[in-house]
């Protein structure tokens, strides 16, 4: 899974998809998670991440990415995924 390339992401959490000219804004997990994903972390790397550095529990963590990730599919922000 992997973020578009075309997809500009601010150091302020400020996203831009040049496709179709919506943009959004993310919290600081969020765009931290956004830019591993554009990096092509793994849900793995990504999780172990996150939860040393928030020190949340996996579980919730788990819960909190997959709804994350379902917005980012919903806007179609990955590459080779159309929905």
């Amino acid at each position: 899974m992997k973020i578009r390339n075309n997809i500009a992401i601010s150091d302020s959490g400020f996203v831009f998809d040049s496709n179709n000219g919506e943009s959004f804004t993310l919290n600081k997990i969020g765009l931290e998670i956004l830019q591993m994903l554009k990096n092509s972390r793994t849900e793995e790397e990504i999780t172990q991440k996150i939860v040393k550095k928030y020190d949340v529990d996996i579980e919730t963590f788990e819960q909190n990415y997959f709804d994350f990730v379902g917005m980012l599919r919903h806007f179609n922000l990955f590459e080779n995924e159309s929905f």
